[in-house]
């Protein structure tokens, strides 16, 4: 049989490659692409590292082999060995590309806070169980809340007084990651819910930029230029605008979560979240309020037009198409909310 993978770096380049297979194995293998290498005899040594290997060979197994079969010396520019195992593993059919799946949009819709992280629980596991499609799906609320990571300690990361005094609800999310300050209409929050194959042995940090770049396209539509921070900031030149968190699930699945902030009041986040001197201080930032620079700022747009350019945008890039959340969706979201999401069990699991 023959196959054909195509894998663009995210910040390099396109590599390609084509394989003939027999037996489970690859027995015929040309990488190709507009990457650099040298020597070039060096393409050689990639080309025979993948001969040999058996089809359902893993990322890390693909990417050992090419590392130990490429001479000394040999530089690689524009892409690597996990480039290479990534390509391979699209062309077997084990990774997969955005357009590999029928994608849809799930627009704004006003849902509590804590049944909105439920329905980040009941959506990915029902794209590890074949019943959705991969799908993105942008909230709304009506409620001020401070949703914290999955590992952080609510009484360092919430002060419980001044939450309480200025009404805000705390809920603990599945993914990892910081603190979400969130007041009814002061931030953009969408989840990306897609089989774990898309980042098919992507890091978790490579994984991000690649799952945001649609959303890098849609800010520039609006004259934004933004970038990623490692690990998982998303910044401007005028400051951060928000950040990113992941939860792979064992059976298959992937959530994952962005939050970018519209019009925050960073006054009153500071109040109520204990932002600690040793987060900011490797970042030489004398204030908290400074690290976060509102889209409002930088554009004049309404927070629901940017949204509108962003469900444009993904499904110029993807192809998805516009649905609605069924109701058996929105009740088990209310179940888990209420047996889950919404006690003090789970909120302060981490206490």
């Amino acid at each position: 049989m023959m196959h054909h993978g195509e894998y663009k770096v995210v910040g390099g380049k396109l590599v390609v490659v084509d394989l003939d297979t027999a037996d489970e194995v690859i027995t015929a293998a040309s990488l190709n692409g507009d990457f650099f290498l040298e020597p070039d005899d060096a393409l050689e040594d990639l080309n025979a590292a993948l001969t040999g290997l058996r089809t359902d060979a893993s990322h890390s197994t693909i990417r050992d082999a090419v590392t130990a079969r490429l001479r000394e010396g040999a530089v690689m520019f524009g892409f690597d060995a996990d480039a290479v195992a990534r390509v391979v593993r699209r062309a077997l059919g084990h990774a997969t590309k955005w357009e590999d799946h029928d994608w849809q949009i799930l627009g704004p819709e006003i849902i509590p806070v804590a049944e909105q992280v439920a329905l980040d629980e009941v959506l990915t596991r029902q794209i590890a169980k074949g019943e959705r499609k991969p799908t993105i799906r942008f909230w709304d609320w009506d409620e001020s809340a401070v949703v914290i990571g999955s590992f952080q300690s609510l009484r360092n990361e919430v002060d419980s007084q001044q939450a309480e005094h200025h009404g805000i609800k705390v809920v603990r999310r599945i993914s990892g990651g910081g603190a979400m300050f969130m007041e009814a209409g002061n931030c953009i929050t969408y989840s990306l819910y897609a089989p774990e194959s898309l980042v098919d042995g992507m890091s978790f940090a490579d994984s991000y930029p690649f799952l945001d770049s649609w959303v890098m396209e849609a800010l520039a539509k609006i004259g934004i230029t933004a970038h990623y921070k490692p690990l998982n900031d998303i910044a401007t030149a005028a400051g951060k605008i928000g950040g990113a968190a992941q939860k792979r699930l064992a059976n298959g699945a992937m959530l994952h979560h962005v939050t970018m902030s519209y019009d925050i009041d960073a006054e009153k986040m500071t109040q109520v979240l204990r932002i600690g001197r040793e987060k900011i201080s490797d970042k030489g930032i004398t204030s908290a309020v400074k690290r976060v620079d509102p889209l409002k700022s930088q554009t004049q747009l309404t927070r629901g037009e940017i949204i509108e350019v962003m469900m444009d945008t993904f499904a110029q890039r993807t192809g998805a198409v516009r649905a609605e959340l069924d109701e058996k969706s929105r009740q088990a979201a209310r179940e888990l909310a209420a047996t889950k999401f919404d006690t003090e069990q789970w909120t302060a699991r981490v206490p």
